[in-house]
């Protein structure tokens, strides 16, 4: 079945596996990495999310352990996946369980906001490969439940994520208690001169792979701008969802918690099934919310951007920013969560008007321009007017005042502008 690509090279058990999961052709990063990984090669990928990465670097550690089968010595594990965040990290625990249901390959998944008590027994049990984030991993290690000194594979997933999470003091005191000899991938969205340190600290003679990375892959994504009032967002929101059935999974981003908190009860009371996730909820609620959105019980995903990187829900329909982001790059990251695996999606950003600077930072990232939606009920006066494709003009240019007071030398002066009351938004609150 999988013969002339790259799955065909795998033991037999992981090809029962991915046959079974309905994986009969590689992605490009996939076709790229497998065979320099299968090869023993560091590797170092620069990838959007959504490109199957994941398995391009999982399905070559589970080849290996397969191949070289070793006594388990409990705590002492042969692979490591260090993830930025804690759905990331369940979401990769979940393939890996997935590729590797026909081997008998045990793992941990260690992740803080819940008991340590599962995790460390799937330590004991003797767990050949740990998915974990840095801060929980530490805690074990401090503990002395679990010990690097084994570990012949080694990824470091989303690292662009990580540094900007605060992590890379954890990051390199892991990096300590590695072996000097061992295979190590390293992933990330993109390479500013932080990652590039970094990555050239852990790899040794890697193989590049790069997946358009001055291109971000949202080609396959319908992307619009619907210009609307801020006090009017949530009722376009309940508007779109009311007129669009077919949009069975939708997940809308908020900039703020409490922001996701108060659309879900909205959504709520009009019967739209929906659950919200952000930092502000327990990972049993994040946890919850989560598999009610990919099993259907819930229609609507409201999230703040800690989930707009790393989470892989099949046939999302449609992605909604609610509030465009602070950060240009999330906005791709934000819009990846639909057309996933080479599928089609669908991508709306409510803009008022106090956002369109942030839109046109958007346009600039993506190299497009984003066609406006304004076929809405809730379009705000200017905008009807025909004035929605120009940016605000800035309080102080005050252009045109044919009745300034003048200067002494007959020309005109522009009027003072007073800031007193004036505010600042608070870029630094967390989402």
């Amino acid at each position: 079945m999988f013969e002339g690509n790259v799955f065909g090279d795998l033991d037999g058990r992981l090809c029962e596996a991915l046959s079974e999961s309905g994986y009969l052709k590689p992605t490009p990063i996939q076709e790229k990495a497998i065979p320099h990984l299968l090869g023993g090669r560091d590797m170092i990928g620069i990838a959007q999310t959504g490109t199957g990465k994941t398995a391009a670097f999982m399905l070559p550690i589970l080849q290996h352990l397969l191949k070289i089968r070793k006594p388990r010595r409990v705590g002492h594990p042969r692979a490591l996946i260090l993830s930025p965040t804690r759905e990331l990290a369940v979401q990769t625990a979940e393939n890996t369980r997935r590729y590797a249901v026909h081997a008998n390959l045990p793992l941990a998944c260690l992740i803080g906001g819940v008991s340590q008590y599962g995790q460390v027994k799937d330590v004991k049990k003797g767990a050949e490969i740990v998915i974990a984030c840095p801060g929980r991993l530490i805690d074990l290690m401090t503990q002395g439940i679990i010990f690097l000194d084994q570990v012949e594979c080694f990824v470091l997933d989303e690292a662009d994520r990580m540094l900007d999470m605060g992590f890379l003091p954890d990051i390199k005191r892991i990096i300590s208690k590695l072996p000097c000899v061992r295979q190590s991938m390293f992933f990330s969205a993109t390479m500013s001169p932080e990652v590039s340190r970094l990555a050239g600290e852990m790899v040794k003679d890697p193989v590049k792979i790069e997946i358009s990375p001055d291109k971000p892959a949202v080609e396959k994504i319908n992307q619009s701008v619907m210009s609307v009032a801020k006090s009017s967002k949530d009722s376009l929101l309940i508007h779109l969802l009311g007129t669009h059935p077919e949009w069975t999974k939708v997940i809308v981003f908020a900039k703020m918690r409490h922001g996701a908190d108060r659309v879900v009860r909205k959504l709520n009371r009009e019967r739209i099934s929906s659950a919200a996730i952000h930092s502000d909820k327990t990972q049993n609620q994040r946890t919850k919310a989560l598999e009610g959105f990919k099993k259907g019980d819930v229609r609507v995903l409201v999230a703040t951007d800690i989930a707009s990187r790393g989470i892989d829900v099949k046939e999302v329909s449609c992605v909604i920013n609610l509030d465009l982001p602070l950060e240009t790059e999330s906005y791709v990251h934000r819009i990846g969560r639909t057309a996933r695996a080479g599928e089609s999606g669908v991508a709306i950003s409510f803009v008022s008007p106090e956002e369109r600077g942030l839109l046109k930072a958007v346009e600039r990232f993506i190299k497009k321009t984003i066609r406006f939606d304004n076929d809405h009920p809730f379009l705000p006066e200017a905008s009807a007017a025909g004035q929605a494709d120009g940016l605000p003009q800035a309080p102080w240019n005050e252009r045109g005042n044919a009745q300034g007071k003048k200067n002494r030398d007959g020309k005109k002066r522009r009027r003072k502008v007073n800031f007193a009351g004036r505010r600042q938004p608070d870029f630094r609150q967390k989402g």
